[in-house]
């Protein structure tokens, strides 16, 4: 029997991905269903903009390959950097210092037990 697998992802996500990589490696390899938990009980931004990423790849698997999302795990998760907002505020004499806005993108494949 061919393993299926579907993927979501969402870019331009405003987190730093050194945060949200703490998150991820916390589903990577696990059950669908138990990473939706470990996510919601995660007390952390990056938890609930993953979590909403993993859902729409379950969804994808539902829709798209009629695969029930108790048959699912977490094939790959990764955080991958975006674009960085290089930003300017003045500092200690005379100088000029650096406040750098990253953002991230998420990306979930989730695939057939």
């Amino acid at each position: 029997m061919d393993k299926k697998e579907t993927r979501a992802l969402t870019r331009n996500l405003r987190i730093s991905p050194f945060r949200a990589r703490l998150v991820i490696d916390l589903i990577r390899g696990k059950d669908a269903l138990e990473a939706q938990t470990i996510l919601t009980n995660t007390n952390k931004k990056a938890a609930r903009l993953i979590l909403k990423t993993l859902n729409s790849a379950i969804a994808n698997a539902k829709e798209n390959l009629n695969i029930e999302a108790n048959n699912l795990y977490v094939k790959d998760a990764r955080i991958d950097m975006g674009a960085t907002l290089k930003r300017h505020k003045f500092d200690s004499r005379g100088r000029i210092g650096h406040k750098d806005h990253q953002f991230s993108h998420i990306l979930v494949v989730v695939r057939e037990k």
